[in-house]
């Protein structure tokens, strides 16, 4: 793939275009979807991107771009497409699916319970509580059951009492 130097370049390339196009099928997600979401505070360098494929990891002059494998059935689930200004798009992770796809990779985090997701979430990757009660539960179910993970369905449940305790 090739992108036009600066002074031969129409209009400025997206990163995130760049990353669905690098390796695919793959969609913006984990980490760097969950900053563009504004779930974490913290500002993400390398582009993190899901596929149904094998990891994979590029380093390029316009940045780092890191896939993680994520299993088929639960891929498509989640997924938005974003349109820029001069019609160009790509694909991201809705932030649940962001989520989703972040306790999923995580390996060795020893959620069991509520109260640990709670805390994983809040002290671990800084999010905000409240934020978590905006988010979809019904897409959390789908993600659980297309993951089959517990951690998804912890999260899903965790986030269907953070509702009921808003009312």
């Amino acid at each position: 793939m090739y992108i036009f130097g600066e002074k031969w370049r129409r209009k400025p390339y997206s990163r995130e275009i760049l990353a669905n196009l690098l390796y695919g099928p793959s969609c913006v997600s984990l980490d760097y979807a969950l900053h563009y979401h504004g779930l974490i505070p913290e500002r993400v360098e390398a582009l993190t991107s899901v596929t149904p494929k094998r990891g994979a990891r590029f380093s390029t002059p316009v940045g780092l771009f890191l896939y993680s494998s994520v299993p088929e059935a639960g891929f498509s689930v989640g997924l938005c497409r974003v349109e820029l200004e001069d019609g160009r798009a790509f694909l991201i992770a809705a932030p649940e699916k962001a989520l989703a796809d972040k306790l999923k990779q995580g390996r060795g985090l020893g959620i069991r319970s509520q109260k640990e997701c709670l805390a994983y979430l809040v002290d671990d990757l800084r999010i905000e509580a409240a934020t978590l009660g905006g988010l979809d539960t019904g897409l959390l179910d789908a993600l659980a059951q297309a993951y089959r993970s517990p951690r998804v369905a912890l999260l899903a449940k965790l986030v269907r009492r953070l509702v009921r305790g808003k009312r």
